[in-house]
């Protein structure tokens, strides 16, 4: 089997209130504006790939889908508001009415050094009808795929890797995508984003932020 030739991405983002809470300590009053810019860094980059063509922004945050649709993306409302899955499933279906013979993909929102060459390298690995790319903490997915008419099932959240590989999905494995697997909640994960390098709207909030040496 071989992979689609075009993809179509979704990416969910929160209510910028209650994004990145964990990252609350780090950023202070700036931690709104972090969440918004990694959500703007990485769907910049989706929509970078030369594979991608085109990403749905599932978002109830007015400012987030302002500037996300100022990027290009196409915005959706959270429907049916209850959680992240239910919109990754709503996503879903927008994307696929929309790009019927894409491939269709749930992408987390929070990969501020993604590369869109290593996005691409994943997409070319989807041989198979489900696959899946794990964090870089072995325990979350950050990229979850499904081939045109499959349907895409996410999972995301705590063991979310265990769980996809569970409903068939595959793991696409390798060390080609180290951007793709950096996704921050973290003081610990943010400055090891830094060292990948981040989007220009991460670097310049994380410019103002007191972060911790070593």
């Amino acid at each position: 089997m071989t992979p689609p030739d075009r993809w179509c991405l979704v990416v969910p983002v929160k209510r910028l209130a209650l994004a990145k809470t964990r990252l609350a300590a780090t950023a202070g009053p700036h931690r709104r504006d972090l969440a918004l810019a990694f959500a703007l860094d990485t769907v910049e980059a989706a929509l970078g790939c030369d594979l991608v063509c085109a990403v749905v922004a599932v978002t109830d945050e007015p400012e987030a889908a302002r500037q996300l649709g100022d990027l290009g993306a196409q915005v959706v409302a959270d429907r049916p508001d209850a959680g992240l899955n239910p919109a990754l499933v709503h996503g879903a279906e927008a994307a696929r009415d929309a790009h019927p013979d894409c491939g269709i993909g749930a992408l987390s929102a929070d990969l501020p050094a993604l590369r869109p060459p290593e996005l691409a390298r994943a997409l070319r690995l989807a041989l198979t009808e489900l696959s899946f790319v794990r964090d870089a903490a072995h325990d979350g997915t950050t990229l979850l795929l499904a081939h045109p008419g499959v349907a895409l099932e996410p999972q995301f959240g705590p063991a979310s890797a265990h769980r996809h590989a569970a409903g068939g999905a595959v793991e696409l494995l390798g060390a080609g995508f180290p951007s793709l697997r950096r996704d921050v909640d973290t003081e610990q994960d943010l400055a090891a984003a830094l060292g990948l390098g981040l989007g220009p709207r991460s670097a310049a909030v994380v410019g103002r932020l007191p972060l911790r040496s070593g």
